[in-house]
């Protein structure tokens, strides 16, 4: 019996929570009640005035808005396969994945229609591309307007999806320079949703502050769960540390999900203030590895606060193990760990030969649930090597405990192998960063004629800060081996490169390094 679709979940909400505030964004505020009339205007509008079947592909390049929950809930409700666009996509990869996608129709607000109108004209191959929908208002290059697409057209509840049918396109960096499209459908979605409830919590007295990019898989949970639980949804178009404490102060936000860079940048913003957080109930973290300072900085500065990491990736839809709030209280080891899988799926550590290494063995993570996607977009074989064996291959090194607890060490392509000792770069970062004079600090592997590969970090001192890269191997020494020490030390005044979703571009940093040793740089 079919159970696992968004829409019987969306309706009854709607039905029981009517004259609650769902989203607010900005000026604007809509009741459950009014959210699912206008997503139910979109849906049909999707089908009667756009042509777009539900198996059809439909991109979105925009700022968080309730727009944008519009869109992906339309896409729930069987109006299309939603393909999110990331906001820092170059226009030749713009230009890739729209074509790759054969997306048809594209919803763009005012900061980003024009960019795809260039890259699209300066490409010689062809695309699908019908129709460019403008959200909001702007003086740039569009066919018609989101709200003159749904206006006057009745809400009417559509006829179910199915389970397998899909329903989120969304691309990932691919390591060979092509993003790859991670093609999800309603049953991995929803799974990931229950996985993720049954830890998380979804109250109804819930406020959701939704800072990560809504293109980006973090944004999932907040983007399906919260407008389902009678919780309200708060959208901050991007993240802005002075915005966020404002907004939290504003609207008593209790839950919200940032990655590790965001936490970093709002704690050293010079108007942070522990009391603007008051209302946070639950902070969850995760999409990148978490500095030691950063961590221990906020569980001593909210005693009371509830801190979890997720670690997963858009392939799973996107979460695979979770580090609970009680973990993170009783500190020790396990604070390092990624936490244990949620329910339903599985881990299995492996080395090179395939073969499964023992406890406490470093190897790559493979994992199996009913999360997975269903393949990469057009890419067989690409889907086939992933999959082999039955286990998606994660690409990242890690080990488990005794209890089953994951510890990552590193993104397998983020190894340093130097003098034939293997490096992880998020260990050497962690160590670094607990020296009081570091803001930011990223570490890759850079040529050498002997080693093959040395340590380097490249450094950014917080503002006012001193410190050598005599005093921060050092320090760096006394927590960590000599032979993972850096044995180069780069500062810079500017911040390091991040991608859309505030991840540091370690491809970025080693390109200038490797140009012409013959190594990809992924």
């Amino acid at each position: 019996m079919k159970e696992l679709i968004y829409q019987r979940m969306f309706l009854a909400a709607a039905d029981r929570f009517s004259e609650r505030t769902a989203i607010i964004d900005g000026e604007h505020r809509s009741t459950y009640r009014q959210h699912a009339d206008r997503t139910l205007r979109l849906t049909r509008a999707l089908g009667e005035r756009l042509d777009v079947d539900r198996t059809d592909r439909f991109a979105v390049m925009a700022l968080n808005s309730h727009e944008y929950f519009e869109l992906y809930h339309a896409a729930f409700l069987g109006g299309g396969v939603i393909n999110p666009l990331n906001l820092r996509l170059a226009g030749k990869e713009l230009d890739y994945i729209i074509r790759d996608s054969g997306t048809e129709v594209i919803f763009a607000d005012a900061f980003f229609a024009g960019a795809i109108r260039e890259a699209l004209d300066a490409s010689d191959e062809p695309n699908d591309v019908r129709q460019i929908v403008l959200i909001g208002e702007g003086d740039v290059p569009h066919d018609l307007t989101y709200d003159d697409l749904i206006d006057g057209v009745d809400a009417v509840e559509p006829d179910e999806p199915e389970e397998h049918d899909p329903v989120v396109l969304m691309y990932t960096g691919g390591t060979t320079g092509l993003p790859k499209g991670v093609l999800l459908d309603h049953r991995a979605e929803m799974l990931n949703l229950y996985h993720v409830a049954i830890v998380f919590g979804f109250e109804d007295d819930a406020v959701n502050l939704v800072q990560t990019p809504m293109f980006h898989a973090a944004s999932m949970a907040a983007i399906l769960g919260t407008p389902t639980s009678g919780g309200t949804a708060v959208t901050i178009p991007l993240f802005d540390p002075a915005g966020v404490m404002s907004l939290i102060e504003a609207h008593g936000v209790t839950q919200t999900v940032m990655v590790p860079t965001m936490i970093g940048m709002l704690l050293s913003h010079p108007e942070f203030e522990p009391e603007r957080l008051a209302s946070l109930r639950q902070l969850i973290y995760g999409a990148s590895p978490m500095p030691a300072a950063i961590l221990d900085t906020i569980l001593g500065t909210f005693p009371d606060l509830e801190v979890l990491q997720g670690y997963g990736m858009t392939e799973c839809s996107s979460v695979l193990t979770i580090l609970g709030a009680r973990e993170h209280r009783e500190g020790g080891a396990r604070l390092r760990s990624a936490g244990l899988p949620v329910t339903g799926t599985a881990l299995s550590i492996r080395g090179e030969d395939g073969a499964e290494v023992a406890r406490g063995e470093t190897g790559e993570v493979w994992a199996r649930g009913g999360n997975f996607m269903i393949e990469y977009w057009n890419k067989p074989e690409a889907t086939a090597e992933v999959f082999a064996d039955g286990w998606y291959h994660t690409g990242d090194a890690g080990y488990l405990d005794d209890e089953g607890y994951l510890f990552l060490v590193d993104r397998v392509k983020d190894m340093i192998v130097t003098g034939g000792e293997n490096v992880y770069s998020a260990e050497v970062e962690s160590a670094l960063s607990k020296h009081a004079a570091v803001e930011q600090v990223a570490v890759i592997g850079i040529p050498h004629d002997t080693w093959g590969e040395q340590v380097h970090a490249i450094v950014v001192l917080a503002v006012g800060a001193e410190a050598d890269a005599d005093e921060l191997q050092a320090f760096a020494r006394e927590s960590i081996a000599g032979y993972k020490v850096p044995k180069s030390i780069e500062f810079r005044t500017d911040p390091l490169p991040l991608s859309g979703a505030m991840k540091v571009l370690k491809r970025d940093l080693r390109a200038p390094y490797w140009e012409g040793h013959g190594r990809a740089v992924n």
